[in-house]
């Protein structure tokens, strides 16, 4: 792009991913701008991390919107007025209203604990090992109106090992997803992937499956 991508994230707690990608920018391999870290809680730790950046903050309150869907519109109204090129959900946890979705199609994208289709929602290292997996993982992909059913456009696996608990697989994985999240969004900052209506480029070929984070970069 002759700019960078103008980018805001939407993050509930403690903003890690947020982290991770601020981290990836200053070691230069993101040419990107933050233009907003939004939250739907006042106490959430990523605005702190925002402002300490001198990155614009916003945090609206569900609670003083009657329906879901108002809050949703109005939040993503606030939001437009940044001029965003790409909407982050990172660890955000909140079920988004289709109608507030509409204008974002293929510019929004979120980062889910899960090797998807397997264990949309929560929960799901819990899941993962009840259902005896030898392999978790996280995967980033378009957000759709569909919970956590969006297009996958890439994951990061890693074995699950004798022993392991729920936090020990989320301390395992949460690095992963520290370094799966800034590569999908260097590739969306460098116009390499993209959606169409035939579904994910990527260098300007359409993808068969998710890429892989591994060797330290993305492959098909």
């Amino acid at each position: 792009m002759s700019s960078p991508l103008r980018i805001a994230v939407l993050a509930s707690g403690r903003g890690s991913n947020f982290a991770a990608l601020l981290a990836a920018r200053e070691r230069g391999e993101l040419a990107v701008e933050f233009v907003l870290v939004a939250s739907d809680k006042a106490d959430a730790t990523v605005l702190a991390l925002a402002q300490t950046a001198g990155i614009p903050t916003l945090v609206l309150n569900p609670r003083d919107y009657a329906e879901r869907r108002d809050y949703d519109i109005a939040l993503f109204d606030r939001i437009a007025v940044s001029k965003p090129d790409l909407i982050v959900l990172a660890g955000f946890m909140r079920i988004i209203d289709g109608d507030a979705l509409k204008p974002w199609a293929g510019k929004m994208i979120n980062i889910h604990p899960s090797l998807l289709p397997k264990y949309r929602g929560m929960h799901t290292h819990r899941r993962a090992l009840k259902a005896g997996d030898a392999e978790h993982g996280a995967s980033v992909h378009y957000v759709t109106a569909e919970l956590d059913g969006g297009p996958v456009i890439a994951q990061v696996t890693l074995a699950i090992e004798s022993g392991d608990t729920e936090d020990t697989l989320a301390g395992k994985l949460l690095p992963l997803e520290h370094r799966l999240l800034p590569a999908v969004v260097a590739c969306i900052a460098d116009d390499r992937l993209a959606l169409g209506d035939q579904g994910i480029a990527f260098d300007g070929e359409l993808l068969r499956k998710p890429l892989l984070w591994t060797g330290g970069k993305l492959v098909r």
